[in-house]
């Protein structure tokens, strides 16, 4: 399509081309049904082919162990902060969490409304601009569970490994870097992500859980906020959105297609290298946010030299079709997201016109 815009949203996010014009073929007639998928009972024989192979693709796709169970809910990841302490911490017990950034901050606040919740490390002294150290963690062997967010979207960094945190269970928020990259899924006890960065649109959240952890909550918790309501009925307790995981299960699809988790780290390190590149090559005239050991693949966060250049990128950007590229409201400065979906031509064309808007700038 000439005219589809260079798409640098930071979620809900671009989507492969691929997948929006197979869905617009399938949109009205879902596979000769006479009816589309978003008529169908959820419970009927054709939704359940799609639902099932999503839950497959991903297990294919993530190497997720037979002991995991995957399950499809709703209410986004911001959900998920609040059903990780319901159903993992017991009275009396403290969890840990690494603070980070802006989600590993929202998620630290709803745990505290649980219970005892204590940082085994932070890089709020630093602003934000990099990711703790595997040696900075300092968390008690009897917490419930130690807590990260595997990529903050607003600071733009990420984690570039995980910890082995032994007995201790370790959740991962994943909602804006999952399947950007191959990972071990076993280190984890839970590992959630909503679907609108890197795995379709929104309305769906990922949820890989150890079959273990599945259990009856110790304390009273909503039959919707328990994972073992989700799991026993393979998430079909009540209606899912049944076409964000149709939609999702075509992104799969797309994914399998590119070279499966590793086709993506390879794809995605090209894209950001460029941008990246563009920063450090322009002497000063783009600074990098994230400190260089945790620069993020996912979002690339700088800035220039004051408020008024920065509002002069954003303005021709979007009159050059770019759109997205104005930083978080809560940071500032410019961000560029390019996730699994964002084509290499769009990164290309991006630092092509950084290079123009310092020559005219600089």
């Amino acid at each position: 399509m000439a005219n589809r815009a260079y798409n640098f949203n930071a979620g809900p996010a671009a989507l492969p081309l691929d997948v929006l014009q197979k869905a617009q073929e399938q949109f009205v007639e879902f596979e000769n049904s006479g009816m589309s998928l978003m008529e169908m009972s959820h419970r009927g024989a054709v939704y359940e082919k799609v639902h099932f192979e999503a839950v497959n693709l991903l297990r294919e796709l993530l190497a997720i162990p037979d002991n995991y169970k995957v399950l499809f809910v709703q209410g986004g990841a911001s959900t998920q902060f609040a059903m990780i302490p319901l159903n993992l911490r017991g009275p009396g017990t403290s969890a840990a969490y690494v603070s980070t950034g802006s989600w590993a901050t929202k998620a630290i606040q709803e745990a505290k409304l649980f219970g005892e919740t204590t940082i085994a490390a932070s890089s709020e002294a630093d602003s934000y601009k990099r990711i703790p150290a595997i040696s900075e963690l300092n968390y008690s062997s009897d917490v419930a569970y130690l807590h990260l967010t595997s990529n903050e979207t607003i600071e733009g960094t990420q984690w570039t490994e995980f910890p082995d945190t032994g007995s201790v269970t370790l959740i991962g928020d994943m909602s804006s870097d999952i399947l950007s990259r191959p990972i071990d899924v076993s280190k984890f006890g839970v590992i959630y992500a909503g679907a609108q960065k890197n795995l379709g649109p929104s309305g769906v959240t990922i949820v890989i859980i150890r079959e273990d952890l599945i259990v009856k909550p110790s304390v009273p918790v909503p039959t919707m906020l328990r994972y073992d309501t989700h799991a026993k009925a393979d998430s079909l307790y009540n209606t899912p959105p049944t076409f964000a995981i149709y939609m999702m299960n075509e992104v799969l699809k797309w994914i399998k297609a590119n070279g499966g988790a590793a086709g993506m780290e390879a794809r995605n390190r090209e894209k950001a290298k460029l941008i990246y590149d563009a920063i450090d090559g322009s002497n000063g005239f783009y600074r990098g946010f994230a400190e260089a050991g945790s620069r993020s693949l996912m979002n690339v966060t700088f800035t220039l030299a004051n408020e008024e250049l920065e509002k002069k990128f954003v303005k021709e950007s979007e009159a050059n079709g770019f759109v997205g590229l104005k930083g978080h409201r809560s940071v500032g400065g410019l961000r560029a997201s390019i996730y699994n979906a964002v084509p290499l031509e769009s990164v290309q064309a991006l630092a092509e016109f950084m290079r123009g808007f310092q020559s005219r700038n600089g």
